[in-house]
């Protein structure tokens, strides 16, 4: 099934085997992607989407889209499509494989952590301005905290993983789906804005980008170890 721009159609029902249920309403459309337990829709709608058989997601991100809010003191950008979901209840892991057309700089595919304008946490699939892949870090309480972690050759996949610790969350990473990388440790407290999870494309420079999630995998169960690589 192929998507364009999220908009109000008349409602009906659609499901597979494997993959993607997507409910259609008049003003919204909430999509289960397996193995994901809550549905997730889109806040912010991308310039197109599209969900294959083997249930992967690809977000085509518009021009000029971003999700960060500069700490100097320029005007916070929010444009970047992203697809959310209420949060599990609980411990878990929520990790997928990243693959990404960068064309420009900080072109990027993230999963995010989202509780409203400024309080957020996005772990990124970014390309750098020297034009390599890089896994980039962002936690908003307030304004951004921006950090870099390690480089990848551009044109491979990235794994990303977000896990729950009780009140805190970790974020890793692999280039290979086995062992992962420690990057953040960090807490996001409560706001007004319930917290949520999911997907985000961005294309803060460029004329826009497209981010491929697959292999998207949700565990149950609470990471045992920050840093022993697994």
């Amino acid at each position: 099934m192929v998507a364009g721009p999220a908009r109000p159609v008349p409602r009906f029902r659609h499901t597979r085997d494997h993959g993607w249920v997507t409910f259609w309403h008049p003003t919204r459309m909430e999509i289960v992607l397996n193995p994901i337990p809550t549905p997730l829709i889109w806040e912010v709608a991308p310039a197109s989407w599209q969900d294959g058989d083997d249930g992967c997601l690809t977000v085509v991100a518009g021009p000029r889209t971003d999700l960060f809010v500069d700490p100097a003191g320029a005007e916070p950008v929010l444009t970047a499509p992203r697809l959310l979901g209420p949060v599990p209840s609980g411990d878990f892991q929520l990790s997928a494989r990243v693959r990404v057309g960068f064309a420009a700089t900080y072109d990027a595919g993230c999963l995010l952590l989202y509780a409203g304008p400024t309080t957020w946490a996005k772990l990124a699939y970014e390309r750098s301005p020297q034009g390599a892949g890089m896994v980039v870090s962002v936690i908003t309480r307030g304004v951004s905290d921006d950090a870099n972690g390690f480089v990848v050759p551009a044109e491979a996949p990235l794994w990303l993983r977000v896990s729950r610790l009780g009140p805190a969350w970790a974020f890793h990473a692999s280039t290979d789906g086995v062992r992962w990388h420690f990057v953040r440790h960090f807490r996001l407290d409560a706001t007004a804005e319930p917290l949520r999870i999911g997907f985000e494309a961005q294309s803060p420079t460029g004329e826009g980008c497209t981010a491929v999630f697959d292999r998207i995998g949700f565990e149950a169960t609470r990471l045992g170890d920050l840093r022993d690589g697994r």
